[in-house]
């Protein structure tokens, strides 16, 4: 079992594929850090000061022997205080946006890539070569 294993995990898709998930993870940190960290203060400077993470709404009583901020989403929601953070969830679809948009151009440039590969011209064939080296050689 352990030998199937083995050449299971050395094929190429396999690598390649572990590859993928590696590098989407890292590019995903990217697209949050950029989201987070650049343009959702854009957009909050845009809309006077508006901070998508802040808007939650609390769905269940706050216990009375809960010392954190009433306005503190993350607080709220580390003390186990049910809440519905459509403020967060803004953000991470708007993450998802750049982050799709992303992917598309990459995609984009590797298929127009791939088609000026194949439109290149071919050279000769094995047999037109072989042909022209038949031809040289009668003439000789």
């Amino acid at each position: 079992m352990f030998s199937e294993f083995r050449d299971f995990i050395a094929r190429g898709n396999v690598l390649d594929l572990a590859v993928a998930v590696i590098i989407g993870a890292a590019f995903g940190t990217i697209a949050t850090s950029l989201t987070g960290d650049i343009i959702m203060p854009i957009v909050g400077a845009i809309f006077g000061g508006l901070d998508f993470s802040s808007h939650f709404i609390v769905l269940g009583q706050i216990p009375a022997d809960y010392a954190g901020s009433v306005t503190d989403y993350a607080a709220l929601k580390k003390a186990g205080i049910p809440v519905l953070g459509w403020g967060e969830f803004v953000t991470v679809v708007i993450n998802f946006v750049i982050l799709a948009f992303i992917i598309f151009l990459l995609v984009r440039t590797a298929n127009k890539v791939m088609k000026k590969a194949e439109d290149a011209p071919a050279g000769p064939t094995e047999v037109d070569l072989l042909t022209e080296i038949r031809d040289e050689l009668k003439k000789r």
